[in-house]
């Protein structure tokens, strides 16, 4: 689809010396956004894909897994999500992901999740805004592509740190931010505080990316109302990763729609792509995680899901999700 002509809510934006075609944005989700993902996720209208989060100290020790975490499929440009609380670490995982392809690097300091927070990373960061501050501009100094960073409004309610925080990233060298417009404390559920995200939207000059239960062009408009400059999509693009066209149709006065039969013929591509990623049984073993929300409003879905846990065959699988095609 061409994104030429279309309203001003969509527009291509500008982060650091890279320019991406629109301010729709695939939201970085462990264990989701692999290649295979993002690039379904381009296809599908996204102006920039994030891969999955990647341990600074990892890649620091060599592990061979965050590694192949840093691959990109050719011809991608993506940013890769690097977390972790030391500045040096950080550094050098910048510069690896770098050397491997990315576009830009991404900061994680708004995960929530014990594992990640009990090494003083993720949204630990947003009680410690020095060691905030340092690891953007030691990894901002690290490398020459642009870094962002990706943090919440706040580590709970009554406790709005996002205007701070995002001051922080701009002075310290951040090309742009994700903003989540949920607290730390609410995890991935419940309500955005859209006036939090307003009040740390408005205290910066670079672009900020409004992320947290958008299902369809209202929750983009929600957000780019509030001041931010584009939108980040995660959960809603799992079992749709053309939600971004959608949008873009949605905004430009169309009604476009993809079906449920597109919707399994996709799934049918991921399961190919996956498997060429990862070989045949550990490509199906990791699909298994998405198969529920692929196959979200389908008849037949409950069954078929118990049969995919069990597959080891792409044929099988295939031949499994097209009996669910009417």
């Amino acid at each position: 689809m061409s994104f030429d002509n279309i309203p001003s809510f969509i527009r291509p934006v500008k982060i650091g010396n890279v320019t991406v075609k629109n301010n729709l944005a695939l939201a970085p989700m462990a264990g989701i956004t692999n290649s295979a993902f993002r690039r379904l996720a381009a296809e599908g209208g996204a102006g920039l894909v994030v891969t999955e989060m990647v341990s600074a100290e990892s890649i620091k020790y060599g592990n061979r897994k965050s590694f192949k975490m840093l691959e990109l499929y050719p011809g991608e440009m993506a940013a890769v999500q690097v977390f972790g609380a030391d500045p040096s670490s950080m550094s050098l995982a910048a510069r690896a992901a770098e050397d491997y392809g990315a576009a830009i690097i991404d900061i994680n300091a708004g995960c929530p999740v014990r594992k990640v927070t009990r090494n003083g990373a993720g949204s630990a960061l947003m009680g410690n805004p020095v060691l905030f501050g340092r690891i953007i501009e030691a990894a901002a100094k690290a490398v020459k592509i642009p870094v962002t960073v990706k943090f919440r409004v706040g580590l709970r309610p009554g406790e709005i740190c996002g205007p701070e925080l995002a001051k922080i990233a701009e002075s310290s060298g951040a090309a742009a931010i994700t903003l989540h417009g949920r607290y730390a404390s609410a995890m991935h559920s419940g309500p955005v505080d859209m006036d939090a995200v307003a009040a740390s939207a408005t205290a910066v000059r670079i672009p900020v990316y409004g992320n947290g239960g958008i299902t369809d062009a209202a929750g983009v408009k929600a957000f780019l109302e509030a001041g931010c400059k584009g939108a980040a999509i995660g959960r809603a693009s799992v079992y749709n990763p053309m939600i971004f066209r959608e949008i873009v149709s949605a905004f430009s006065g169309g009604a476009e729609h993809v079906s449920t039969s597109e919707r399994l013929d996709l799934f049918i591509r991921y399961l190919r792509l996956n498997t060429e990623l990862y070989g045949e049984v550990k490509g199906l073993a990791t699909a298994r995680k998405l198969v529920g929300y692929w196959l979200k409003g389908v008849p037949g879905a409950a069954s078929a899901r118990m049969r995919f846990m069990t597959l080891t065959e792409l044929s099988e699988a295939e031949a499994l999700v097209r009996g669910l095609i009417t």
